[in-house]
């Protein structure tokens, strides 16, 4: 890896949180730029992993990858990144998405126009980020006049830049339009980012910029090991999982809908440990491959050149593999 390109860590639930901050100090030390921890199934809150992960470092960013727009109102978002700043000043990364089905209507959330919410939210949480007196009167956001209330300390504008994970047409354009930067989603094939950076561009252009000047960091999901066969089946569980639950990033990829369609007859919700050993069974080494950055360290090097070629900027590192390190060392090797 050139000395000047970025890269970033991508933590879920693989890992223990006290296992994950080492793996943070780690990646710091090799000279990663973020670390970027997930917030999706009903398994673990992504704000007290970074807040863990900022406190036992000095330089690294921490983002949510990402919060949902719909369980935590705009000001409690803003209040919350705001208490992240005062913990590691300048270094907190905002990620908001627009959550996903079957997930939120089981918990009893409608995600009626999720583009028209996002933007409301977004906008909302910026303006209390930047230390205004907000009055909102939104479909979706209804508040008035409301600030960070800091009596105790500073009260300049918070440095929050705020990325919005996308992963359909009008969310990225919505992104390209108000966001600060995208968090573009894994398990897309590197040919899905031309579709979206087409989608940015005109989103950026309604607010009359150009599309560098968004950011845009993408989830890759990196199974890595010196035995191919290994890495391959290390990352077909978590494509299993996801080729059941959230079809919708499938197919954007072009994932066939016959294996959608088969997958789903034997996946339910919360998936059983029997039924992804089955459902595996339906997945060939040739789609794994297409949506994730598998096989040996030159193998996952190069499939992470063809997501920067096009249009990702930062790569965050999802690690399936067993060894960890050896995934940050490769990626941080000059």
């Amino acid at each position: 890896m050139a000395a000047q390109e970025r890269v970033a860590l991508y933590l879920q639930d693989k890992h223990p949180i006290r296992e994950g901050m080492e793996y943070v100090k780690y990646a710091e030390k090799r000279g990663f730029e973020a670390v970027w921890q997930a917030e999706s199934r009903l398994v673990r809150d992504a704000v007290v992993p970074i807040a863990a992960f900022a406190a036992v470092t000095k330089r690294i960013k921490v983002g949510t990858g990402v919060i949902n727009n719909w369980t935590r109102n705009a000001a409690l978002i803003a209040s919350t990144f705001s208490t992240l700043d005062d913990l590691a000043p300048g270094r907190v990364l905002c990620g908001i998405g627009a959550w996903w089905e079957p997930l939120a209507t089981k918990v009893g959330v409608q995600r009626r126009k999720p583009v028209a919410a996002m933007r409301e939210v977004v906008t909302v949480v910026r303006d209390l980020l930047a230390m205004k007196k907000v009055t909102f009167k939104g479909e979706f956001v209804q508040v008035e006049d409301i600030e960070i209330d800091i009596v105790y300390g500073d009260r300049s504008p918070k440095p929050v830049p705020i990325y919005i994970g996308a992963t359909g047409d009008l969310m990225m354009e919505l992104s390209g339009e108000i966001a600060d930067g995208v968090l573009l989603n894994y398990l897309v094939s590197p040919s899905y980012n031309n579709k979206a950076m087409e989608h940015l561009r005109r989103g950026a252009a309604r607010a009359g910029r150009s599309v560098e000047q968004i950011d845009r960091p993408q989830l890759v999901v990196c199974s890595m090991d010196k035995e191919r066969s290994r890495a391959l089946d290390n990352a077909r569980r978590l494509v299993t999982q996801y080729l059941g639950q959230q079809p919708h990033i499938m197919k954007a990829s072009g994932v066939s809908q016959d294996l959608l369609d088969a997958i789903n007859m034997v996946l339910t919700w919360p998936a059983q440990e029997h039924q992804i050993r089955q459902a595996m069974k339906l997945v060939p080494d040739d789609v794994v491959q297409l949506i994730t950055a598998t096989g040996t360290p030159d193998e996952c090097l190069a499939k992470v050149q063809e997501y920067r070629a096009t249009g990702c900027t930062c790569p965050v590192l999802y690690p399936l593999g067993d060894n960890v390190k050896l995934m940050i060392d490769a990626f941080s090797a000059s």
